[in-house]
């Protein structure tokens, strides 16, 4: 089995819990924060949308300049959740497609000419993940906070108890 395809079970698995997080954003709450320092709520949620991109960025290209990256803006939930969909999509077929001797290749993260990180590919797509659901975390508080239903993400949450009984 091919690298990539080892990984698919838990992408899929984390990438449909991510999905239904994303769906509950409330677009008309874009621009609320929990705290000063805190990302905004729709920031966080672009963020989100657009992480599974990072893994067909790494795998398809040797590194990437966040110099060019574009800034975040406020998108519809609708526009969040196609735009994660297709980078998940990308993902996955990256995943599935990476050659086995890429993943011992160098990755970099750089700004302007300055290297941040590098690490083998095989370790920056799992960090990658790490990341998306830390963050992915960070989002059902959010929507905690906004008296949102928090879905199930690894067993049922105070909103989605199969068998309540109060």
């Amino acid at each position: 089995m091919k690298p990539g395809e080892a990984l698919l079970p838990e992408f899929d698995l984390e990438m449909a819990t991510t999905r239904r997080v994303l769906e509950r954003v409330p677009g008309d709450r874009a621009t609320w924060k929990p705290h000063p320092r805190s990302f905004s709520l729709g920031h966080l949620a672009q963020l989100v949308s657009w992480m599974p991109g990072w893994i067909t960025n790494t795998l398809r290209e040797s590194a990437l300049d966040l110099g060019k990256a574009g800034g975040y803006s406020i998108e519809s939930t609708e526009d969040l959740v196609r735009g994660f969909d297709a980078n998940v999509a990308s993902a996955r077929a990256a995943l599935q497609d990476a050659p086995d001797a890429s993943w011992g290749e160098t990755w970099s993260l750089t700004r302007g000419g300055m290297t941040l990180w590098s690490a083998p590919r095989h370790v920056v797509i799992r960090n990658h993940i790490s990341h998306l659901v830390h963050h992915r975390g960070q989002l059902t508080v959010y929507l905690r906070l906004l008296d949102v239903p928090v879905p199930s993400i690894y067993g049922p949450t105070a909103d989605e108890q199969p068998f309540r009984t109060t």
